[in-house]
């Protein structure tokens, strides 16, 4: 296990790491400290490098791309892939982490801690400045500090594989228990609907205009009749569905021409993900033809999605797999494989060509003012990610 002193060092870190603001696409700060930390613990600065995927994610003026840093080995070993994401939601925007017996917490009632994912980024930072500190044996290593994962996994998705150097193994922190490897994780599709209908007077003439507001409630009522909003259990089609934005309108006396919905559907089955969204059009043209002014005109209805991540699911006796299972028995935990219903980097690693197992860090209530970070599974992370990378394992 760490000794006192690693666990300090390593708790520093990652409250370091919390208190520095990096909502998606506004990671650079974050980098600049990972990037101090290896090149004290002897990183040169040319084995560091961003590759250009934030010229492609859908924020504005990103600031940094994705942080990917080669340590050569000190013995003969596939390369290995150690990895997490750097940004926050922006409700960690400002924490000030404190410790509260065996957490730590946001100080302040309405920020965030930022626990997710800045655990994992210390979790891996730990790791590879420790080893490097200790000249302990060790592999070839990529270590891969991912942008905006937080807006639809966009610095993974958008990642620059050929500056990876090929690794054969491939692990991700982010997540809680540190006994849980997640091996699979559910895919997600995000869609934009733009209804136009047709303006007219609300009081003096209403049967001229056609209500995009009328034809978004006739869509949203057949959705939920037919069991398809929310948690979605119909025999073979799993899932889950939300519309979370609607927007239109000007004013009480105009017959709403334009409204604008965003929407998702997940599920674990790519099939089903493209029957959902085959569902949600079918509701939308349905209620257009409902939904007529007095002429017999009909609103349009506009389309406009993509599929943010596909589902995977990893064979349990896949190598990486195998080695996380290992170091966890090692240390006398018993591991939990598990499927995520929410999306992960590791989805577009796969995608990629690159299985990845994510395990957990610590992290509780994400994306919330109560969210905190349980100490002892950070500082157990840690231990697992340390040889994960010095491969005492047993692998070679």
């Amino acid at each position: 296990m760490l000794s006192p002193t690693q666990q300090k060092r390593a708790l520093e870190l990652v409250q370091t790491l919390m208190a520095i603001p990096g909502k998606s696409g506004e990671e650079a700060e974050v980098a600049v400290f990972v990037r101090e930390q290896l090149l004290s613990s002897g990183v040169p600065a040319s084995a560091m490098q961003h590759d250009t995927a934030h010229t492609r994610c859908p924020v504005p003026d990103s600031t940094t791309g994705n942080l990917i840093v080669h340590l050569p080995g000190n013995r003969n070993a596939p390369r290995r892939m150690l990895m997490a994401h750097m940004d926050t939601v922006p409700i960690c925007v400002g924490s000030r982490p404190t410790r509260t017996e065996d957490y730590l917490v946001p100080q302040d009632k309405h920020t965030g801690l930022g626990a997710d994912d800045r655990a994992g980024v210390a979790t891996v930072l730990f790791a590879a400045t420790e080893l490097l500190q200790q000249n302990l044996p060790h592999g070839p290593l990529t270590l891969l500090f991912t942008v905006q994962e937080e807006i639809g996994l966009q610095g993974a998705r958008h990642l620059e594989i050929a500056q990876l150097g090929e690794p054969e193994l491939a692990f991700n922190w982010d997540g809680s228990d540190p006994v849980k490897l997640t091996v699979g994780a559910i895919g997600g599709y995000r869609m934009t609907i733009d209804i136009h209908g047709k303006a007219s007077h609300a009081g003096v003439a209403p049967q001229k205009g056609i209500s995009a507001v009328t034809i978004a409630g006739v869509a949203i009522a057949k959705l939920h009749q037919a069991g398809l909003l929310g948690k979605i259990d119909l025999g073979d089609l799993q899932g889950t569905s939300n519309i979370g934005v609607i927007q239109g309108g000007n004013a009480t006396n105009v017959v709403a021409d334009h409204v604008r919905l965003q929407a998702e559907v997940r599920s674990h089955n790519k099939e089903t993900i493209q029957t959902l969204v085959q569902r949600f059009e079918q509701a939308f043209h349905e209620a257009t033809q409902e939904v007529t002014n007095d002429q017999g005109e009909q609103a349009t209805v506009k389309f406009d999605g993509d599929l943010n991540y596909e589902p995977f699911v990893m064979p349990t006796e896949s190598p990486n797999v195998t080695i996380a299972s290992g170091v966890l028995k090692s240390l006398g935990l018993e591991p939990v494989h598990a499927i995520a219903n929410g999306g992960l980097d590791a989805n577009w690693m796969f995608r990629h060509g690159i299985p990845t197992v994510s395990l957990g860090c610590g992290q509780q209530n994400p994306h919330m003012t109560s969210e905190r970070l349980n100490i002892p599974q950070f500082h157990t992370a840690c231990e697992i990610a340390l040889r994960i990378a010095t491969g005492e394992d047993g692998a070679s």
